[in-house]
């Protein structure tokens, strides 16, 4: 969709998009996820975030509209780590350096083949 700006998603595939106007607000609630990221590109809003930490930082957030079912992918998570996809950014992750980063292009790697299997 045009207006989507972040997809969340786990290893197995299951997603929450948000639209812009979604995401702005839980970047603003949330302090960017900060709390919740343990490797993140530099240069945008892609992460990785653990998903304990997600479920604490949405539950003393202030209320989210979509916080109950980023809740169901975090508590339904396969792994410990949930993934942020910036989808508005054009960013290649260059500066991004850590092993997080080859955690998240695995994952979102996955998706892009599940998705494109189900066409």
């Amino acid at each position: 969709m045009p207006n989507d700006a972040l997809a969340f998603f786990d290893d197995e595939g299951t997603q929450v998009i948000l639209d812009a106007e979604e995401a702005a607000s839980l970047w603003g609630l949330t302090g960017s996820l900060e709390a919740a990221t343990v490797s993140a590109c530099p240069t945008c809003r892609a992460r990785v975030l653990a998903c304990v930490a997600l479920a604490d930082v949405l539950e003393v957030a202030p209320p989210h509209p979509r916080a109950r079912e980023l809740l169901e992918l975090a508590d339904d998570a396969p792994t410990l780590h949930l993934y942020v996809s910036d989808m508005v950014s054009e960013c290649r992750h260059r500066t991004w350096r850590d092993p997080g980063h080859a955690e998240w292009s695995d994952a979102l790697g996955e998706l892009l083949d599940d998705e494109r299997r189900r066409r």
